[in-house]
């Protein structure tokens, strides 16, 4: 695509994804997430073509208008659509296909200082929610969602639905979930925790069965001691 085309479908992606944006003119002087991604758009074609120090000044001050830190050597497809987006950080070698929805607080980082291909690569389609990390290079599929402040830490298959820490697959080319309704998303802390309180009424339970166990055998026993002593007083007192 030509570099207005590209412009004009960043400018689509707004208006397909954020119910909020009521004009062009207002969509293009205020939404942060937009600024962010052309400035990226500029800073990576002088990246490309090796001036890397312009592309990183133009990169820093977007990042201090925006809070959104993309780096110039990251790759960006069509329709890139970050909401709100503060605290978004994309790190130098990540790639994004088309049509990508991230929120704000995404981390799109690497786990050490290895060198070349170190972030991850988001396949098109994708909703990542507020809060996520997703660190490493490896692939997340087509069409996958990423749920709030989960921990992406290996590859994802496409069609999939990913939650909790560190993320794990909880939905797989299954019902469908609408692309923006990321909060109904299933909660492994919650299944946890009513797995955890199931476990502490059985320990309770079983707690009660043995005390009143030791109860029974204590008495028992101390029956068992008294008719003892009381057979020993009555043979003391037939001896002559």
């Amino acid at each position: 695509m030509g570099f207005w085309s590209t412009l004009r479908s960043d400018i689509e992606a707004v208006f397909e994804n954020d119910p909020a944006a009521r004009s062009k003119l207002e969509v293009i002087l205020t939404y942060s997430g937009l600024h962010a991604i052309w400035a990226h758009r500029v800073a990576h074609a002088l990246y490309k073509r090796k001036w890397y120090t312009l592309a990183r000044i133009i990169s820093q001050a977007s990042r201090f208008f925006t809070g959104i830190e993309i780096h110039p050597g990251a790759k960006i497809g069509r329709k890139l659509f970050i909401d709100h987006g503060m605290g978004v950080v994309i790190g130098e070698t990540t790639e994004i296909g088309d049509e990508v929805i991230i929120y704000q607080g995404v981390t799109l980082g690497g786990t050490g200082k290895e060198k070349g291909k170190r972030h991850p690569t988001i396949g098109n389609r994708v909703v990542i929610g507020a809060g996520a990390k997703v660190l490493g290079s490896f692939k997340v599929g087509d069409n996958t969602r990423i749920g709030s402040n989960s921990v992406v830490l290996r590859e994802v298959p496409p069609n999939s639905t990913v939650v909790g820490n560190p993320g794990r697959i909880v939905k797989r080319d299954g019902q469908r979930v609408d692309r923006l309704d990321h909060t109904n998303l299933p909660d492994p802390v919650v299944d946890m925790f009513r797995q955890l309180q199931e476990e502490i009424h059985d320990l309770r339970a079983e707690i009660e069965r043995l005390k009143a166990q030791r109860e029974a055998s204590g008495s028992g026993s101390h029956s068992a001691r008294t008719d003892s002593a009381e057979l020993r007083e009555e043979q003391r007192s037939t001896v002559p």
